[in-house]
């Protein structure tokens, strides 16, 4: 096991650390700097096998990932007289959280609506579920952001998941997985159960990616109307950090799951968010062979959900995000995502010099979260 650490390991990510590398047919471990505890196994954890596959290594929003892309204006557009609030108004129209809130469905394309999952009560979930969640941003960490570059050209940044689908497809699969201890299941890969998982886990990936398309294009008419801004679509990045692939590293091919972690093959685009307050960057990877080619997905939580709640007033969280437009009415709902929850970005990005070399670095101007 290597570790790359923005801060020292807690005994709880410890112990949760020391029993995957017990587990049968973990080769290698490399846990990322914004490594920090989660159900089963930690976030920011990337773990390499032979033939086995373990779906909580994958977490149950499989495909959670990123999307970047540049807009044709700059900074300044933003600063006519109550554009922010029009936008984040719209933007809650145009990209709800949750299904209840959408008023109109927004077509899959082809390439995930013609996905076939490996059991009826996941079909039923994918037609039913699939076909009212798509587009739809889901809570917690899930953001739509506009941020502003060096050079003032304004991106837009969406992080989301396959919502219900990737839980129904993790539970599904866990109850199927043989025990390996009393916290960890697993699949053989060669067979059916196993190739049915991987197979199921590929179509939510598509789902994801198509989805943060999807909202993106979304919110790209919602900045032509209010801005007269279009999205650069030649700019686009766009990653995952929930899944798990058949990949060679050092000489040997592996299953390699990545729960809170992005690729980061030499050459390869990423993008790495701080918290709702804070810095992202877009980002190259090194190829580093140790880290099983990877990198941190973001900042990593320092405060669980409760704490931050316990810990973070209202006056706090306005005090953190001064200068950022965001819905002050959810202002003590979005107490556990403050900034001050999360890990200093800079650090993180100390900790893996290795792993990315930063190829931009962003500003948050206007911040868009549901609840």
């Amino acid at each position: 096991m290597q570790t790359w650490l923005a801060a020292p390991m807690g005994r709880e990510v410890s112990e949760a650390l020391e029993r995957l590398r017990r587990a049968p047919d973990i080769q290698r471990i490399a846990v990322m700097p914004d490594v920090h505890l989660a159900s089963g196994v930690c976030i920011g954890v990337v773990a390499a096998t032979s033939h086995l596959v373990y779906p909580q290594a994958v977490g149950g929003d499989i495909g959670c990932g990123m999307l970047a892309v540049a807009l044709n204006v700059d900074a300044s557009a933003l600063r006519a007289p109550a554009v922010e609030g029009q936008v984040l108004a719209e933007l809650g129209q145009a990209v709800p959280a949750r299904r209840r809130n959408r008023r109109r469905i927004v077509p899959r394309p082809e390439c995930v609506a013609n996905d076939r999952l490996s059991h009826p009560v996941l079909e039923s979930v994918r037609r039913k579920e699939g076909e009212t969640e798509f587009a739809t941003l889901g809570s917690g960490n899930h953001f739509v952001e506009i941020q502003a570059g060096e050079d003032a050209r304004l991106w837009l940044m969406v992080h989301s998941g396959s919502r219900a689908l990737g839980q129904a497809i993790r539970n599904h699969h866990l109850a199927r997985a043989r025990p390996v201890d009393n916290q960890l299941r697993a699949l053989d890969a060669d067979t059916a159960e196993g190739k049915d998982y991987l197979h199921d886990a590929s179509c939510a990936r598509r789902f994801a990616d198509a989805s943060r398309r999807a909202m993106a294009t979304e919110v790209g008419r919602v900045l032509d109307r209010r801005l007269g801004a279009q999205i650069d679509w030649d700019t686009v990045i766009t990653t995952d950090h929930n899944h798990v692939s058949r990949e060679h590293h050092g000489g040997q091919d592996f299953w390699v799951h990545r729960k809170g972690a992005m690729p980061a093959r030499l050459g390869e685009a990423g993008v790495l968010p701080g918290s709702m307050g804070t810095l992202s960057f877009h980002v190259e990877g090194r190829g580093c062979e140790a880290a099983l080619c990877s990198s941190a997905h973001g900042a990593g939580r320092v405060l669980s959900r409760t704490a931050a709640r316990h810990q973070v007033t209202e006056r706090d969280f306005h005090r953190q995000m001064a200068g950022i437009w965001f819905d002050s009415r959810k202002a003590d709902g979005l107490r556990d995502e403050a900034p001050s929850a999360y890990k200093d970005i800079r650090a993180v990005l100390r900790a893996q010099k290795d792993m990315v070399k930063v190829t931009r670095t962003l500003r948050p101007v206007l911040n868009y979260k549901g609840l």
